[in-house]
């Protein structure tokens, strides 16, 4: 149910044609919007509605969460679990022999023999959990991961994947997680946007902006867009002086006041010069984040930040910056490592030369990574933040005929958290004895994403908007949290 805030008008006021015709399209706009922004009972108390002056504003949660801010991790390409996390003895046994009651055709063609994995397994940490060597920064991390080996997929495809994981629908036009999330709880502050999006130095995902896209949500929560290497562009007022500049909205701000105190309830003005508010304050907030000059040696040194391969050196810069925005009260940070369907050149979609192009990826990410965390930890941030590592999907237990590289897999792959709410040290699920196939505690990514808002203090199945008569949400009419994975 919406409520709207339509205002009345003088009875003499219908005589005018101008005033009828302008009261009566702010008037339907002020429905529009009110309906979007205003629904009752998103949240835990039923007359909390979001303001479109400030539709930022720190909103309450259904129930108290442990994590009051989520950094993504996202592997475009679909990384491997074969390699890296999910450790298989028996695909060493059978290594080069045919797959027994195999697939005779996978996504891209004809499949070949079973293949082990590329990279030496090693027993790590007090848990012993077998990880792989490419990745050994974070492997040394294990103790403090929880892992999934079992989720699922419902595309095999990049692009509809991509868009399953980040808004739980494989079409286009659906809210991302991100979205969903700035959406009921608003933001710790409002200096700065209450979602960024942060793209990998190769470049932007294979979906692009349906990453970090609003859908059907009010547009004020589209992620917002910006690296340490590509600041938010049209930020700084071109050829104009501070005092020009500072005059100029002044005078728009009175002018704004003057038409709310005639159209006091007009909330899509409203909700336009909460937009410009915020950005003149992140001509001065957005600056000083990304100063990442006044990092210590040693920090940039931890993170990788200082490495002569520009690519990782970049990433890293990246991770810093996700901490310093979520040290900041910044809500949700989406943090790219690999770009768009490349062979395999720029992301993890390793069809023809996993190992090689692994060497490459692995570089980039793993220290820069490892170095977030490690951070986060010990700035004490690793309490109230959550920090997710996934991937669309994972690949197949043999190579692809006539090469060195795996299929897609959307059938049994592993993703981990880490950080506010979930138990450290844990292995949940499993696939089979060869990865092909979840066969133990089976997880659609429905479920990872309804344990991420369960994390947040929201109730996966009560945060809907209603759109075109349906009342929609990130998990669609499924998903269950995966409840033994909670600290």
């Amino acid at each position: 149910m919406f409520r709207s805030h339509s205002q009345v008008m003088p009875a003499n006021n219908w005589l005018d044609r101008r005033n009828f015709l302008s009261h009566a399209v702010s008037g339907l706009g002020s429905i529009a919007v009110a309906s979007l922004l205003g629904q009752e009972g998103l949240l835990a108390a039923d007359d909390q509605s979001i303001d479109p002056s400030r539709p930022y504003q720190s909103r309450s949660s259904h129930f108290p969460g442990a994590a009051r801010n989520v950094i993504v991790i996202f592997c475009a390409g679909g990384v491997s679990h074969l390699d890296t996390w999910d450790y298989k003895p028996e695909l060493e046994k059978r290594d080069g022999k045919p797959m027994e009651n195999g697939p005779a055709v996978t996504f891209q063609g004809p499949a070949g023999n079973l293949a082990r994995p590329q990279y030496r397994f090693r027993p790590r940490g007090e848990t012993g959990k077998m990880v792989s060597d490419m990745l050994p920064h974070l492997a040394e991390l294990t103790d403090d991961l929880t892992f999934i080996h079992s989720l699922t997929s419902k595309s095999n495809t990049h692009g509809p994947a991509e868009n399953f994981l980040s808004t739980g629908s494989v079409l286009d036009g659906f809210p991302s997680l991100g979205a969903w999330v700035t959406y009921a709880l608003g933001c710790e502050t409002q200096e700065l946007p209450a979602y960024v999006a942060i793209p990998d130095p190769r470049g932007v995902p294979q979906n692009g902006s349906n990453n970090w896209g609003p859908g059907f949500l009010p547009a004020a929560f589209q992620g917002t867009t910006f690296s340490a290497t590509r600041p938010i562009r049209h930020l700084q007022p071109y050829d104009v002086t501070s005092e020009k500049d500072q005059a100029t909205r002044q005078f728009l701000s009175q002018m704004n006041q003057r038409h709310l105190e005639d159209n006091p309830h007009d909330s899509q003005l409203a909700a336009r010069i909460a937009s410009y508010e915020l950005a003149a304050k992140m001509q001065l907030s957005v600056p000083n984040v990304m100063n990442l000059e006044s990092e210590p040696e040693h920090i940039l040194k931890m993170y990788g930040a200082d490495s002569p391969d520009k690519t990782k050196a970049a990433f890293a810069r990246n991770c810093i910056l996700a901490r310093r925005l979520v040290e900041r009260g910044v809500r949700f940070v989406q943090l790219f490592n690999g770009a768009y369907a490349s062979g395999g050149e720029l992301n993890w979609d390793g069809h023809n030369k996993l190992k090689e192009q692994y060497d490459k990826h692995a570089h980039i990410l793993d220290q820069p990574a490892a170095g977030l965390i490690r951070d986060l930890k010990q700035r004490g941030l690793l309490e109230n933040t959550l920090v997710v590592w996934c991937t669309e999907f994972g690949r197949m237990p043999m190579f692809q005929k006539g090469s060195h590289g795996r299929d897609h897999n959307p059938d049994g792959f592993t993703s981990w958290m880490t950080g506010a709410g979930v138990r450290p040290g844990i292995s949940h699920g499993a696939t089979d004895e060869l990865g092909k196939k979840a066969v133990q505690n089976v997880h659609p990514l429905y479920d990872f994403n309804a344990t991420i808002l369960h994390l947040l203090g929201l109730d996966h199945e009560r945060l809907t908007i209603r759109h075109n008569g349906i009342d929609r949400r990130l998990t669609n009419v499924e998903g269950h949290v995966i409840r033994e994975i909670l600290g």
